[in-house]
C-alpha cells in the first residue's frame, strides 16, 4: 500500500543520492587474489604506507600482504589512524567477506569507508497501534548524520553476529524493546546503497541493509539506553512524508521506509 505521498521529483533524487559513483576514481582492494574493498589509486602512497610489506599495487589495483587478513588489516587501520584517514575510531571490528559472502576477516569499523570494504546494517521499522512511525532522531553527538530522522532501530551487524542477532542487540539499546514483546514481526526487505563517504574525504560507502517491520503494542514506550538517540516521535504519515522531502531524515532511513511504504518505484539495489 503506497501510505507515503512522495514527489516523483524527490523520488528521483533519492534514487540519485543512493546510488552515486565515487568522486574520483577507485580501483580494487584484493587480499590472496579476493576482492575485498576498492580504495583511491594514490590513496597509500598519499598515506605513506605504500610498500613496506603491508600494501603493494599492480596493474589490477593494491592488494593487503600477510596470511592473516585480520591482522593485515588491524595494523593498516592503525597506520590510517595514525595519519587521520579514518572515520571516528570505534574498537568495532566488521566482517570482511569475498564476493560470494565468505567471511576472510575483520577490520575495525573505522576504516571501512576509506578502504571501501562493503558493510551490512539492520534496521526496525515500527507502527503504533494507530498507524503512526514510530522514528528516532538520532544523537547531536553522533559521528554520522547527527541530529537526523531515522527508522525506530538501526545498526551495524557486527563481526560475529547474525543480522537477527544485530537486530535483537540494537533493538534494545536504542529503544530499550525486546523483539519478543513487538507484534507481527516481518522481514521486510533489503535496500542496497553506493555513494561516497560525506564523513571520509577519500571513502565510499557500498553497504546492505536488511529492514524488518513491525507493530509496537500499545502502552509501549521506545526509550534509549545507550546515548545515542535524542528522542522517539510517533510521527503520522503527512509529517513523515514532508520531513522526508525536507531531507530530516537519513538517507538510510529515507530508502527504507520509501521501501516499507511508498513502493511504487524501485528504490536501491
Amino acid at each position: 500500500m503506497n501510505r507515503l505521498q512522495l514527489t516523483a521529483a524527490w523520488r528521483a533524487r533519492l534514487q540519485s543520492l543512493l546510488e552515486r559513483p565515487p568522486m574520483r576514481p577507485r580501483v580494487p582492494l584484493w587480499w590472496h587474489g579476493q576482492r575485498i574493498g576498492s580504495v583511491e589509486p594514490g590513496f597509500f602512497p598519499y598515506a605513506g604506507i605504500a610498500g613496506g610489506g603491508l600494501v603493494r599495487g599492480s596493474a589490477a589495483g593494491w592488494h593487503v600482504e600477510g596470511d592473516d587478513l585480520s591482522q593485515s588489516l588491524a595494523e593498516l587501520a592503525n597506520r590510517l589512524r595514525e595519519r587521520r584517514l579514518t572515520h571516528t575510531w570505534r574498537d568495532e571490528l566488521l566482517a570482511v567477506r569475498d564476493d560470494t559472502g565468505a567471511v576472510l576477516g575483520t577490520v575495525e569499523r573505522a576504516a571501512v569507508r576509506p578502504l571501501g570494504v562493503p558493510t551490512h546494517a539492520v534496521h526496525l521499522v515500527g507502527l503504533d497501534p494507530h498507524g503512526h512511525h514510530w522514528v528516532q532522531r538520532r544523537a547531536s553527538s553522533k559521528p554520522t548524520d547527527p541530529g537526523l530522522w531515522d527508522t525506530l532501530v538501526g545498526g551495524m551487524v557486527p563481526a560475529g553476529d547474525t543480522v537477527p542477532q544485530a537486530l535483537e542487540r540494537e533493538t534494545w539499546e536504542e529503544a530499550g524493546l525486546r523483539l519478543a514483546d513487538l507484534h507481527e514481526m516481518r522481514y521486510g526487505g533489503q535496500v542496497i546503497t553506493r555513494r561516497p563517504s560525506p564523513e571520509v574525504p577519500h571513502g565510499y560507502v557500498v553497504e546492505v541493509l536488511d529492514w524488518y517491520l513491525c507493530n509496537v503494542p500499545a502502552g509501549m514506550q521506545p526509550a534509549n539506553q545507550d546515548g545515542e538517540v535524542d528522542e522517539f516521535r510517533a510521527m503520522q504519515d503527512d509529517e513523515v512524508a514532508r520531513r522526508l522531502q525536507a531531507g530530516e531524515f537519513t538517507l538510510d532511513a529515507a530508502a527504507i521506509l520509501v521501501a516499507a511504504f511508498a513502493p511504487t518505484a524501485p528504490v536501491s539495489g
